[in-house]
């Protein structure tokens, strides 16, 4: 088949036809995850975030020009990055839409020279690009779309030819990555990117993409049953505009971070929207800092009664905060002990997430949003949101300026936290953070989720995995064997300080049972035990 050009309504099939690929093959994609640790898995990462785009486009009607579309999409693709593999997606399709910038369609050399916009948009967010990856994956697609427009092909060869490509270079990555090879598996991302492209193409065939039965995990996608809506009010009205300057995608961000669902559809003066949250109240309460309210109507999808939800509601700063000092702090957590230790240090605001839950850049936004300081510091806390939290960096309004430390770990952001001086400029102060990192050694002990091979370790499923920074340190099958081994690769130092923080699946007594196994091996060491409340992670160490 021939196709010269596609505009505005054939990307945005093209790009809900590759949004129900990925998500059709999601849990493949997870199993592909080298590392054993419960995380936040690829396939769920790459789903989500192409999902809001899906979603977004859904709400209609969809504009005729591709320009108009391609910044709709990578819009809501930003907003909804969760994990570096959707940050990267989120990137390739940011890339593109530059270059569909004030154009109503695309022939074949636009789309190879969007194409490639997209790989060099991905490859600059990476600090240290890896080959055998989904960028070399991307990159490979992108020459072949370039040769193919050099040919003289169509779009629609073109695509074929890029989807070849990507397949290629797919198979490539174990030999490009020793992590992979070792593993007998390909790149997760790599196979996501893949997917996209078989999507698009299958667009354009006019076939339709099928989404299979809803398994285990919940995505914009999935169908619920009345007994698993995880949000139970559905929230519907107008919004009759008086701050006409305000973003709806600020809205739509902030009802993303409290419920699903979401559908926000504005022009010059109203907005409508529909969201199923936990709580209508802070769902009213912010769109009121967009204008009046109309036609508004809260049904409990659970037949609970709507109004206690709704007259219990916790009030929540609306709307962006002016500022009021200096410097804020905003860092993500994941158990309400952990969270506390970084209110107590001064954190204005938590975002919930970790391993097991990256947040998007829209949660992170929305919190960065509300704390009322010049400069705010983000403290990611876990290597596979970092990305996501630098992409906030150019969305935040008001002239706030944003730094994001790069902790990898709850220990390096407590650390970050201790070293700040609210004396000192912000400049300073990221110097002395990002200093105080190498001054921790975080360790944690967790199991293993599935059956895997890692860097010469053959791991089975239910494992003891303790971790040094984040790396595989020692496997064992027993609690206390983890325990020593993960000493044993931190050490504790004459007169160290030792903090254990233990997880919502640990009781105080058990806690305390390994705190006195430290003291013994290192019995000058000051060590403190506290409840962090974490999930998967059983014990999470922190050695200074």
């Amino acid at each position: 088949m021939e196709i010269k050009t596609i505009g505005g309504v054939e990307f945005a099939g093209m790009l809900t036809a590759a949004a129900a690929m990925i998500e059709n093959n999601k849990s493949s994609l997870n199993e592909l995850n080298v590392f054993p640790v419960p995380d936040g898995d690829t396939g769920t990462n790459m789903s989500m975030t192409i999902g809001a785009a899906a979603d977004q486009l859904a709400s209609g009607p969809i504009s005729k020009s591709l320009s108009d579309v391609s910044s709709l999409i990578a819009s809501s693709l930003l907003r909804g990055a969760r994990g570096n593999s959707g940050v990267i997606l989120s990137l390739l399709f940011r890339g593109m839409s530059k270059k569909f910038k004030g154009k109503d369609e695309a022939d074949a050399p636009l789309l190879a020279e969007a194409m490639k916009s997209g790989v060099e948009a991905a490859y600059g967010a990476v600090m240290k690009p890896a080959e055998g990856t989904v960028l070399t994956v991307s990159r490979m697609a992108a020459d072949a779309a370039l040769n193919a427009a050099d040919a003289g092909d169509d779009v629609f060869s073109l695509l074929e030819k890029a989807s070849a490509a990507a397949d290629e270079a797919l198979a490539l990555t174990p030999s490009q990555n020793p992590v992979l090879a070792k593993a007998n598996v390909v790149d997760a991302g790599g196979q996501g990117y893949c997917y996209v492209l078989k999507g698009f193409l299958a667009a354009l065939r006019g076939e339709t993409v099928a989404l299979r039965e809803a398994g285990e995990e919940t995505t914009a996608f999935e169908k619920f049953e009345t007994e698993d809506i995880r949000f139970a009010y559905c929230t519907e009205f107008l919004i009759n505009r008086t701050e006409k300057e305000k973003s709806a995608l600020k809205l739509r961000a902030y009802l993303e971070s409290i419920g699903d669902c979401v559908v926000v559809v504005d022009d010059e003066e109203i907005i409508k929207v529909h969201v199923h949250s936990n709580n209508p109240g802070k769902v009213i309460e912010e769109a009121l800092t967009f204008g009046t309210l109309s036609k508004i109507k809260i049904e409990n999808m659970k037949e609970q009664h709507t109004e206690l939800l709704v007259h219990n509601a916790e009030p929540e700063p609306a709307g962006p905060a002016e500022p009021e000092k200096d410097f804020g702090f905003v860092s993500v957590a994941a158990g309400a002990g952990l969270a506390e230790v970084f209110t107590d240090l001064g954190a204005d605001r938590i975002v919930e997430g970790g391993q097991t839950m990256n947040p998007s850049t829209a949660d992170i936004l929305q919190e960065i949003e509300k704390v009322p300081a010049r400069t705010v510091f983000v403290l990611p806390n876990n290597k596979n949101i970092e990305l996501a939290a630098r992409q906030t960096v150019g969305l935040v309004s008001g002239g706030k300026r944003v730094v994001v430390i790069p902790t990898h770990s709850i220990p390096a952001g407590i650390s970050a936290m201790l070293a700040f001086d609210p004396s000192a400029s912000a400049e300073e102060n990221a110097d002395a953070m990002k200093e105080a990192l190498g001054r921790v050694t975080a360790g944690s002990i967790t199991y293993a989720a599935r059956n895997s091979v890692y860097e010469g370790h053959d791991i089975a499923e239910g494992d003891f995995l303790s971790l040094k920074n984040g790396k595989v340190s020692a496997i064992t099958k027993t609690r206390d064997e983890a325990v020593e081994a993960l000493l044993d690769a931190t050490g504790g130092g004459e007169d160290g300080i030792i903090t254990l923080f233990y997880g919502e699946d640990v009781k105080e007594r058990e806690a305390e049972e390994v705190a006195d196994i430290i003291r013994r091996k290192y019995p000058d060491a000051e060590v403190s035990v506290v409840n962090g409340g974490q999930p998967v992670y059983y014990y999470i160490l922190s050695v200074e």
